[in-house]
């Protein structure tokens, strides 16, 4: 018997309490403030991402503190901060009465992270509020009980911050070497007189002359009827950070209404960031519309048969770079869309180009690939400590009339527990 079936044992052989969450915390949200109310310090100010937004002068909160995300792509997201913050965009979780653990009421949320993600509300910009979580019921062990709990998921949390670690180095080292064969396998050279890619002669167009260039927008988000029971994806850059590149639906949708003209952009495009976080793009494979970041590019029918679409999604990398080397500057950033027109793109034949992607696409699955390769690796641990982490934190309630339980095998919480 381990040192919890020990405390178990002793001290809640028929089960434990259960409490919601706002019985036992204090849920409070944070304050509002700006960019431009900023004053430089070193104080993480705690929004609506998963980092921090900004770093402040001013602290509102101190101390061990769980913080939710309250707005964004990221709302619902749970963070653990010990040390000052300032709270803005989200709300701090604080345990009060003395009978739970800060730490083991943040392991608990993290282990209902799903769940609080799956609480977001509203069209163009989902939240997450207070009341939302309030209700959701919490185990309260004895104090022993989270105090020995907490001990082994910190000591858990440290190794597979440790194995993670060095599985990032190697994968970092493996990124690294894709995009050296891949900047190799795209750059044309020149030989006397002609250009040769990989051996096989190339000619040039440029971008203008081969897409059909469509600019993104947002539909209003005051109104309403554009985004309830959206089914048309509307990709941004949270798309592209979220889910890869290659992509076939997007986090929010619009309703039919929103589409200007009815006509929505066809696929396969490539999206391309023109503005704001310029250097990224990404392969769409639906008819989909995008925010007004992204330029969507479809190939003119005259070279659907002269193009294999994922060789120029693999060349974009190097438009990227051109993108980010070729700005002009107004309030913010924005791509020299005239240049952009013109940029030369290399056509070789097409059974180069599918070589080309062939090669790349087997990089790409070691590199990014979470069903194989080193991320898949980095996911297996992050599975094994969820396991874990989930089978020490379910806990059965005390039952009416007494009787015994199983620590070493839960039971799942039923539907009527959960609302009650």
């Amino acid at each position: 018997m381990n040192r919890i079936e020990k405390l178990i044992a002793e001290l809640c052989p028929n089960g434990v309490e259960w409490k919601k969450l706002g019985e036992v915390c204090e849920l409070k949200r944070g304050n509002s403030i700006t960019k431009d109310d900023i004053i430089p310090g070193n104080i993480p100010v705690i929004a609506g991402g998963r980092s921090p937004a900004y770093y402040h002068n001013v602290s509102n909160r101190e101390g061990e503190t769980i913080v939710i995300a309250g707005s964004g792509a990221y709302a619902g997201y749970v963070s653990w901060w010990n040390q000052p913050i300032f709270v803005s965009d989200a709300f701090s979780v604080k345990p009060s009465g003395g009978n739970l653990l800060t730490k083991f009421c943040y392991y608990w949320l993290l282990n209902n992270q799903e769940k609080i993600h799956k609480m977001k509300s509203g069209g163009g910009v989902p939240h997450v509020y207070p009341s939302d979580v309030f209700p959701l019921p919490i185990p309260i062990p004895p104090l022993p009980v989270q105090e020995e709990i907490v001990r082994i998921l910190d000591t858990f949390t440290e190794l597979e911050a440790e194995l993670e670690a060095e599985l990032e180095a190697e994968l970092e080292a493996r990124k690294k070497q894709y995009e050296y064969y891949r900047n190799k396998l795209l750059t044309p050279v020149q030989v006397n007189g002609r250009w040769l890619l990989n051996g096989k002669e190339v000619e040039w167009k440029k971008l203008g002359e081969i897409f059909e260039f469509k600019n993104g927008y947002t539909p209003s988000t005051s109104e309403e009827s554009f985004w309830n029971n959206g089914t048309i994806p509307w990709f941004r850059m949270e798309d592209i950070r979220l889910n890869g590149r290659i992509l076939n639906d997007s986090i929010l949708h619009v309703n039919s209404n929103a589409v200007k003209n009815n006509k929505l952009f066809p696929s396969p495009a490539i999206i391309v960031a023109t503005s704001a976080t310029i250097g990224e793009h990404a392969l769409i494979n639906v008819p989909h519309l995008c925010n007004q970041r992204f330029v969507s590019l479809t190939l003119k029918e005259s070279y659907k048969a002269i193009f294999n679409i994922k060789y120029l999604f693999y060349y974009f990398f190097k438009v990227d770079e051109w993108c980010l080397k070729n700005t002009t500057k107004s309030s913010f950033s924005t791509v020299d869309m005239s240049g952009f027109r013109k940029i030369p793109i290399p056509i070789p034949p097409l059974s180069e180009q599918e070589r080309i992607v062939a090669i790349l696409d087997k990089f790409d699955a070691l590199v990014n690939d979470i069903s194989q390769g080193l991320p898949a690796e980095i996911e297996a641990r992050r599975k094994q400590y969820e396991y874990y982490r989930n089978k020490l934190l379910t806990f059965k309630k005390i039952p009416a009339g007494g009787g015994g339980y199983n620590y070493t095998t839960p039971t799942p919480t039923s539907s009527e527990e959960e609302k009650e």
